[in-house]
């Protein structure tokens, strides 16, 4: 929605009426090309994988709506509330945080596992939002001004790192360089942290994990453990060339329906797809969140306030989740190749 600070209030009515629900229609198509690749996952079937998504995705789009509707001044009130909140519990994680699969990431409720890190992607973009919104372009050139926007980030990137997840922590860090970059931050300081984090890369190699550093060198070179760790993207890159210009046809995948694609309900469902309905099948779905992508970025930068604007683009960031996008371009370019 488009709209000042102080503008006057609304009817829940009015602001349902200025939702952009073609944005919302994309929204619903990709989710809907989901429900039908997780029921080919399932050899015809809605469960066990494509009702239960479903189910998350109309409650995604309930509470979507309703965060719509509520006052985006309300939102940044509270926004250094919810960050210190969010800070808190991935504190409390590194204390009494559940262990799964090597990793301490939840925190342990009576009816299901919260994961403190999802509620501090959404608390960090409205810290900064906030932050910024407060400063001006000759603030932005400071550099003292700019230390507690990184501290911001800093804090939850370390917590997040620990326990570990890697995927998460650079998640929050593209989210809050995204919203450095929409305020007006100057390019050189960007340059600046680029040639810093590179120079830094031995330094975070030998603080990370043996499991990350061997999926990381998996990626680079999967054929040297072609029947260990290598194994998901051999596969996955047979399953996706195999499917050719058009496809093998909805649920004739061989790769994936014998069960040589491994986890094919998680994200490697994208091959499956492109098996499935080939090249052609993939380069769509490729477009299709391209598009979700630049209209979300285009109504951030027409909003009419610099809070809506950065808070629009942070989350643009983080749904385009730049670590799985890249994944997925390299994997199409590398079987082409």
């Amino acid at each position: 929605m488009e709209h000042s600070l102080n503008s006057p209030e609304l009817s829940v009515a009015q602001k349902l009426w200025q939702i952009h629900w073609s944005f919302v229609f994309l929204l619903c198509v990709t989710a809907g090309v989901g429900v039908v690749m997780l029921y080919s996952a399932a050899d015809g079937h809605m469960d066990p994988w494509a009702t239960q998504h479903l189910i998350r995705f109309c409650i995604g789009i309930f509470l979507m709506l309703s965060v719509a509707i509520i006052d985006i001044r309300s939102w940044m009130k509270y926004s250094y509330i919810l960050y210190f909140l969010s800070l808190l519990l991935l504190g409390l994680v590194e204390i009494v945080g559940t262990i799964g699969m090597g990793a301490q990431r939840w925190i342990s409720l009576s009816f299901f596992n919260f994961q403190p890190s999802e509620l501090m992607k959404v608390s960090l973009i409205l810290a900064l939002a906030k932050y910024f919104h407060g400063g001006s372009l000759e603030d932005y050139g400071r550099i003292q001004f700019l230390l507690i926007p990184l501290l911001l980030i800093l804090l939850p990137a370390v917590f997040v790192f620990r326990q570990p997840d890697l995927g998460t922590m650079m998640m929050l860090v593209f989210a809050g360089v995204s919203i450095f970059f929409v305020a007006g931050v100057r390019i050189w300081k960007f340059l600046t942290l680029i040639f810093l984090t590179a120079g830094a890369i031995p330094i975070i190699w030998q603080f990370m994990h043996t499991y990350q550093k061997k999926r990381v060198l998996t990626f680079l070179n999967p054929e040297t453990d072609p029947l260990g760790a290598g194994y998901h993207i051999i596969q996955s890159k047979i399953a996706l060339g195999s499917g050719g210009l058009f496809g093998k046809g909805f649920m004739q995948g061989t790769q994936s329906h014998l069960q040589f694609l491994p986890e094919m309900q998680t994200d490697f469902i994208f091959t499956m797809l492109a098996e499935e309905f080939g090249m052609i099948g993939g380069i769509g779905l490729i477009v299709l969140y391209s598009l979700i992508l630049f209209y979300a970025l285009a109504l951030s930068l027409s909003c009419r306030n610099q809070f809506g604007r950065l808070v629009g683009a942070g989350v643009t960031a983080t749904f385009s989740d730049l670590n799985k996008i890249t994944g997925l371009i390299s994997l199409t370019v590398t079987t082409s190749t």
